[in-house]
Formats: structure tokens, C-alpha cells, sequence
């Protein structure tokens, strides 16, 4: 029959359909299934972005296609959210385009500037699309381990010159998902001056910005001097507002490479229903206590989950951000894992799926009720005990 092509070839399954897979099969078989797998928060959307959003499906207008770059007005409630959190200024005009999704954007970048034979520098264990995208791009993705020594950085100075002469983009995601790292101003500097000396586009992953703890703040890319000149952010409302099946958020930056991004989606999508655009505005604009609460709601799942592991004897680093616990298991963590489903019911996701360097490593997600949690935790000691 039809043969796929080679880029499609390069593609794993995809990592958490294949756990929502294995999910489901429990379950027919009438067995209970705790999930920590998927980062899908299950707190529902704020009620004023909800209101926001039957208000907005009144107006006619919405319904058309939403081309460009976005809503103005939307694009403004970005670029004030910035100045009034971060005190970053951003052109709403030039320097913001909307997305949808912030994976949307990220999985379609590379196709703006890498062509074949050209790599990306690819952080590992990360985010499964930044390599996707790439292959898809007909590029080469570049893996840097993350190593609990280094802080969760790459060791930029470890690339070979050839690499880097063919290098186009350079992937960075902090706070991280799966190691729950937190970047320093002094490596976001670092970065961007690596960026400037080899021509290299610094994409920056910004989805748990708004997710931290103990009110340590994350240091925000846009923050740091010179950033500007060769980054590009992607930013979603997903994370913060627990609305990852409205499937919108932006890129922003440099105005040169926000506008070439703009092209190709131009030219591949027909833009961001506006009505979800309108209630981004609320989601930005209105008051933010419900953000605050649902930092103190992981925050507490956080706390009990990393107090049930230690009981248990693991060496668990505390997360400072995101909604995700990076566990070192001290062993393979796909055996591990599958121990844990078929005999406790119990769905944590392998670290090998992020990366080579995730081999020895499980990564929670926090997104499930923190009795959940206990009732997980429980069991996790009844097998143990076996």
C-alpha cells in the first residue's frame, strides 16, 4: 500500500497516548487506575473565564475565520500581562502572534528556519515535540543531557564546532518539564550571549511560568538583557488557568522571527477561534486570586507526595515549579514503571520518554486529587511491603 515518508518514519509513538492506552486496558478489565501520567490539569477552568467565553458566543462576529496574528485586543492584554508581572515591554503589534496552543507553535517553528541537514540543539529528557518538530523539518535534533549535577542545564560548551555551525535553533524550557528546574539569570545570560556568538535562535518554552512555589518567582526569560535580540517565547494559558482543551496561546519576541512565524501559520491555519481569544483577555486582565489558588492546590499535593516518597525511603529533590515530581528510582525506570501498574494500579510516566538521560528516572504529575495521592501512596507501601 502507501509507504510514509522518512520524517514520519523517525517518529515514536507518542508517549502519552501510549499510557492513556494502557489506562484504558486496566480498566475494561474492571481494575482501578490511579493516574499521575498526563500533565492535564483536572481544577477546572476559572468561572469568570468561562462567563467570559458564553459571553463572547453572543457575538456574531467570533464565528468568522480568525486571521492574522490575532485579536489587537488580545495581543494587548498579553503585552500589558507582561509589563505588569515580568515589567517586560512588549510591541502587542510586532512582537506578539497567538497560537493554538503553545505546542501548536513549537512543533511548527522549525519548518520557519531549519532545513535538511542542519541541526537543533535539543535539551533531553524534554518535551517530546521540540525533537518532533524538527524531524518533521527534515532537521537533525542535537541532544544535550540534563544531569541533577548540572542544576538541570545543558553544557553548552560541550557541543562540537561542526554542530554548531549548522545549528539554527536552541530549545530551553524553565521552569522544566519533566525535572521541575528552574533556570538562574546567570545561565538564561550565558545562553543568550551563546546564541548571539554562534547565530542561533533561542526558543524559549515558557508554559509553567505562573506555576511555582514557597513564592520563589521564576526568573522570566525576557527579564534578562539581550534576549530580545535572538529569542522567541511560547506561552499558553493551559497551565495557568487549567484550560488545556481551549488549546490557545502566543508566541513572542523578536519581532524578525515572531513575523516569520506568522507567515507560515498564515499559510497552514486559519488562527485562534476568537471567542477563546476573548476570554484570554479575562484570563490575563482579570483579577488573579484563582492563579494564587491554585498554586497553594498543588503546592499541597506537592508537599504530600514528596513526604509519602521520602516514608518510602527515595531521595526526592523538592520541586521548586511546574506540577510534576522527577523521581530518581535508582533503576530502570520502564521496569520500574510497568512493576508499579500492573501490580498497584499506579500510572507514573517512564523518564526514559523524555530522553536517554531519563532512563533511571519517573515523572509525577501532580494533576489528581490529593486523596488520590494518599490512596496511591498507600499502596505504593503495600507493594513495597511485599
Amino acid at each position: 500500500m502507501w509507504k510514509q515518508s522518512e520524517r514520519m518514519d523517525k517518529l515514536p509513538p507518542y508517549l502519552f497516548a501510549e499510557i492513556d492506552r494502557k489506562r484504558k486496558i486496566l480498566e475494561e478489565k474492571g481494575r482501578e487506575v490511579i493516574s499521575f501520567g498526563i500533565g492535564d490539569p483536572d481544577i477546572p477552568t476559572p468561572k469568570r473565564i468561562v462567563d467570559a467565553m458564553k459571553k463572547a458566543l453572543d457575538e456574531p462576529s467570533v464565528f468568522r475565520y480568525p486571521l492574522g496574528k490575532g485579536r489587537k485586543d488580545f495581543r494587548k492584554s498579553i503585552s500589558q500581562y507582561y509589563k505588569k508581572n515580568y515589567d517586560v515591554s512588549l510591541d502587542y503589534d510586532k512582537e506578539i502572534a497567538v497560537l493554538i496552543g503553545s505546542k501548536e507553535g513549537l512543533a511548527h517553528f522549525p519548518e520557519v528556519f531549519v532545513n535538511p541537514g542542519e541541526f537543533t540543539l535539543v535539551p533531553e529528557p524534554a518535551y517530546p515535540v521540540y525533537k518532533i518538530g524538527t524531524y518533521l523539518a527534515g532537521g537533525t535534533p542535537y541532544l544535550l543531557p540534563l544531569e541533577e549535577k548540572n542544576r538541570f542545564e545543558p553544557q553548552l560548551g560541550s557541543i562540537p564546532q561542526d554542530v554548531l555551525g549548522k545549528a539554527k535553533l536552541l530549545y530551553l524550557n524553565y521552569p522544566n518539564n519533566p525535572t521541575s528546574a528552574c533556570a538562574t539569570k546567570e545561565f538564561l545570560s550565558d545562553a543568550i550571549n551563546f546564541c548571539k556568538k554562534w547565530n542561533i535562535i533561542l526558543v524559549y518554552d515558557a508554559a509553567y511560568q505562573e506555576i511555582y512555589y514557597d513564592g520563589k518567582k521564576p526568573v522570566s526569560f525576557f527579564s534578562i538583557p539581550g534576549a530580545k535580540d535572538v529569542g522567541i517565547e511560547f506561552h499558553s494559558l493551559s497551565k495557568t488557568y487549567n484550560m488545556t482543551g481551549w488549546r490557545i496561546g502566543w508566541a513572542c519576541g523578536n519581532k524578525e522571527i515572531v513575523s516569520k512565524l506568522a507567515i507560515l501559520k498564515e499559510n497552514i491555519d486559519s488562527g485562534t477561534f476568537e471567542a477563546i481569544q476573548l476570554a484570554g483577555i479575562e484570563a490575563l486582565s482579570g483579577p488573579q486570586d484563582d492563579v494564587h489558588e491554585i498554586r497553594g492546590i498543588y503546592q499541597e499535593r506537592r508537599d504530600i507526595l514528596v513526604e509519602g516518597l521520602k516514608k518510602l525511603s527515595f531521595n526526592v529533590k523538592i520541586p521548586e515549579a511546574t506540577f510534576y515530581v522527577w523521581l530518581n528510582v535508582g533503576s530502570d525506570g520502564v521496569e520500574w514503571t510497568t512493576n508499579l501498574l500492573e501490580k498497584a494500579g499506579i500510572i507514573v510516566t517512564p523518564g526514559l520518554g523524555f530522553g536517554p538521560s531519563g532512563k533511571r528516572f519517573v515523572r509525577f504529575a501532580l494533576t489528581i486529587p490529593k486523596e488520590k495521592i494518599q490512596q496511591a501512596l498507600v499502596k505504593m507501601e503495600s507493594l513495597w511491603k511485599k
